[in-house]
């Protein structure tokens, strides 16, 4: 009986794939995706004994998950990352950007300290990360860039403005990158999830208020588990996305797709 041909148009196996903020939440579920599928993965995050746990319970045996310290809101880090990443492994076929920081406030009682923060690791960190690392694809002119975009592109949410304001940059970073690096083989697209309870926000979407208006506004009736977008990284990752640069995929369970409003139907 002929065995099946392995299909590798999905695959990622044998990358090199960089996930910042990759020790828990989002970050956590897709590194692991990644190394159930053969990647070598990488993670950073700022927490070194979060980063090795983390890195101890996703390796996928043989290949064991890589984990390095690193602040993406300092330069020094991001260099100091890249350098050790590629002197390790050689190169970095995969860059998933997924570090970043909230804290919901009234616009008007938003301090300048609390303003740059947000912003320096959410768009000023994945920036100069991007940066750093599409230096390197330039020259192997190969790579696929994943940014985490959020639904508050689509509509922000009150409360988070700033936020919002670093995510809406993320994106058109995206575009950006992607019409400028195309050239070079560089592929960079986006990943908006919709309402996802993470280790940062189960406590909000553990109220039932939250949750009922949550599912309520979601069209699938419910709301995102993080092991949801790992399909979309991986597509966009591997060679049947070969074609797609400059996007948003929004994974929020129809959230953007409509208003819903109280009136039976």
């Amino acid at each position: 009986m002929t065995q099946p041909v392995e299909d590798k148009l999905f695959s990622v196996r044998d990358q090199a794939v960089l996930v910042s903020g990759g020790s828990r939440g989002i970050g956590r579920a897709l590194a692991e995706g990644f190394a159930e599928r053969g990647a070598q993965v990488i993670i950073s995050g700022r927490e070194q004994a979060t980063l090795e746990r983390t890195a101890g319970e996703i390796s996928k045996a043989p290949l064991q998950v890589r984990a390095i310290v690193a602040d993406v809101a300092r330069p020094d880090d991001i260099s100091h990352l890249v350098d050790q990443v590629l002197k390790e492994f050689g190169r970095i076929d995969t860059l998933v950007s997924v570090a970043g920081v909230n804290k919901r406030m009234k616009v008007e009682n938003y301090t300048p300290e609390e303003f740059d923060w947000i912003l320096d690791i959410n768009l000023r960190g994945a920036f100069l990360l991007a940066q750093r690392v599409g230096r390197h694809m330039i020259g192997r002119r190969s790579g696929s860039i994943i940014n985490i975009d959020s639904l508050n592109t689509y509509a922000p949410l009150k409360g988070v403005t700033p936020y919002a304001i670093s995510k809406a940059g993320v994106s058109m970073m995206t575009r950006g990158m992607a019409t400028e690096w195309g050239q070079h083989g560089i592929r960079v697209n986006a990943i908006a999830p919709g309402f996802f309870p993470t280790d940062l926000s189960k406590k909000l979407w553990a109220q039932d208020k939250m949750r009922t208006w949550g599912e309520g506004n979601t069209p699938l009736g419910k709301l995102g588990e993080v092991r949801d977008l790992v399909g979309s990284a991986i597509f966009l990752a591997s060679p049947a996305a070969r074609f797609v640069t400059g996007q948003v995929l929004r994974v929020d369970g129809g959230c953007s797709a409509g208003i819903s409003w109280p009136i039976e139907l």
